[in-house]
């Protein structure tokens, strides 16, 4: 556990970001996505940051972290390097596939190999534990100065079912296999995956996509969702992966 020094704030904005794992909102303000499966550093370090005026997000996992910031879309992301599962090199890895926003490492890893290592792979700085808190916000706003930008989220992955969006091409990579889909199965697609794994009801489907909502419209769903199924379903007559809530709506089960 780290110790926060009492002369940290001394020269910080009095003006605390947000928590965002406690609301439902997306403010405007800068964002930090805070990759650690030690739950009191991630606290740690969320607090830091709301005290230095940015929205904080946390993740425990590298599964986590990549939903997480499809969901919030930050504008850096701190990642610890050495956790269970999926460790922070291949987190790394899955997140430059959805995202070109600055990823700064913050690890108990003090091998300077890895370090060297970890700028050569694409890192934007590296940061060892345990660290100086004013010095951590310096290095953040140093490399948020030197990004061009505040990155773009143009792909969204789901490692748990192999699935992979393109939003701006309309690539659709599912089980290894490309998945041709029509603009209209696309765009339902997209709705349903940008919720995930929450249910999106007949109505936000129905005037996401054709701005009305009557029973022409939810019969079109119907018939979208059956030649959707046809195509990314490996039994279409027994959906797994796009499954309806009947009376309420449909939900991209992404295995969470």
């Amino acid at each position: 556990m780290l110790n926060l020094p009492t002369e940290y704030h001394d020269g910080i904005t009095s003006k605390k970001g947000l928590d965002l794992d406690t609301i439902t909102t997306r403010p405007s303000a800068r964002r930090a996505l805070i990759v650690d499966d030690d739950p009191d550093t991630v606290d740690l370090i969320k607090i830091i940051f709301r005290n230095a005026g940015m929205d904080v997000v946390g993740a425990f996992s590298g599964k986590e972290a990549i939903q997480k910031c499809s969901d919030t879309v930050p504008s850096v992301i701190l990642l610890d390097l050495m956790m269970p599962d999926m460790d922070g090199w291949e987190t790394y890895q899955n997140l430059r596939q959805v995202t070109d926003v600055p990823v700064i490492v913050v690890s108990a890893d003090t091998k300077k190999e890895n370090v060297v290592k970890g700028l050569n792979s694409g890192f934007d700085d590296y940061v060892t534990k345990p660290f100086f808190p004013p010095e951590l916000v310096a290095r953040v706003n140093t490399v948020l100065r030197r990004a061009s930008g505040t990155g773009s989220l143009t792909r969204r992955i789901y490692p748990s079912i192999e699935l992979s969006i393109d939003f701006e091409t309309h690539e659709v990579v599912l089980r290894g296999e490309d998945i041709h889909l029509s603009s209209r199965e696309f765009a339902l697609l997209e709705v349903l995956a940008t919720r995930a794994p929450r249910l999106v009801r007949y109505e936000e489907i129905a005037t996401k996509i054709w701005e009305t909502d009557n029973y022409k419209v939810r019969n079109r769903i119907k018939y979208l969702i059956y030649l959707l199924r046809r195509k990314v379903e490996v039994n279409p007559d027994d959906p797994q992966l796009i499954v309806n809530r009947e009376g309420l709506g449909y939900q991209l089960n992404i295995g969470e």
